[in-house]
């Protein structure tokens, strides 16, 4: 990302060299288009090596198939999406790091964080990350993320901004929180509709990415410059894209409530904004945490 805000300004701290090796899991955890990955083997990943102004952070980074080691200074994060989400995942460590002890007493454990292209295998199975797009995967912690896929997002109406990538890294990462908090597991697939779990869930995901919006760019050590309107806007016009309505309407089917597991584009984009001006867990809260 460059110019306008929401940039990286290489003041900020952030993760070091990955660890590779997965455990085996249950139930993926996608961006946009509802599914499940079932149980697999894992694969061996490369680690990102060698200097870099994001060291010492809590998250385990790396990219799939190749090194990060081009990604050491801001300028970099600023000019290379590879380089831009493993900034935002280092960010997001460092908010949710504070974030989550103060609000739910709850100590963070980093996810790892994969960047990915074509066929993987992960602890929640194999998938096809291009086409399946970003995902979490609770079976061994990971965050995985496909550049190809804001290609896609883009011809679906998304935002092609750098803010829309960092938009649905936070997304993946909110699904972690959720699995720290013991409340991810009650989303379900199979059991869709406007008010079901699963829809639950992931306004909780959009909303709490908005909540990772509104303080990454805050206090003395932050590593993100001032966000934007037109960074927010990115990250809405991206929410409303991938509204289950929308999603359904673009593919030439009837919009049917009924069968929604990521809510409306309204809900999305409804979500994000409490999130954003609320600046709070409390804000994000659903009735499974009540």
């Amino acid at each position: 990302m460059s110019g306008g805000g929401g940039g990286f300004n290489g003041g900020g701290r952030g993760g070091g060299n990955a660890i590779i090796g997965l455990i085996a899991g249950l139930v993926g955890r996608k961006f946009g288009i509802p599914g499940v990955i079932i149980a697999g083997l894992a694969v061996a990943f490369f680690s990102a090596g060698g200097p870099s102004m994001f060291s010492g952070g809590a998250g385990q980074q790396a990219s799939e198939g190749g090194s990060l080691d081009h990604c050491k200074t801001a300028q970099d994060a600023n000019e290379n999406d590879d380089c831009r989400i493993f900034a935002t995942g280092v960010s997001l460590d460092e908010y949710w790091t504070a974030a989550l002890p103060e609000n739910e007493g709850i100590e963070y454990e980093a996810p790892e964080l994969r960047i990915a292209e074509g066929n993987i295998n992960t602890g929640c199975g194999s998938a096809n990350i291009s086409q399946t797009g970003p995902f979490y995967c609770p079976g061994d912690q990971t965050v995985y993320m496909s550049i190809p896929f804001f290609d896609q997002l883009k011809e679906m109406g998304g935002s092609n901004g750098s803010f829309a990538q960092q938009y649905v890294t936070a997304h993946e990462f909110a699904h972690h929180i959720q699995q720290q908090q013991g409340t991810l597991s009650l989303s379900d697939y199979n059991d869709p509709g406007a008010e079901s779990g699963a829809v639950k869930i992931e306004l909780q995901a959009d909303c709490y990415a908005g909540l990772w919006a509104s303080n990454a760019d805050k206090g003395p050590d932050a590593m993100i410059d001032p966000i934007t309107q037109e960074q927010v806007n990115q990250a809405i016009q991206t929410a409303q894209a991938i509204g289950d309505d929308a999603i359904q309407s673009s593919s030439g089917q009837e919009v049917n409530p009924d069968l929604w597991t990521h809510g409306s584009s309204e809900q999305r984009t409804d979500a994000f904004i409490r999130g954003y001006q609320g600046g709070t867990m409390a804000s994000c809260a659903q009735d499974f945490n009540r």
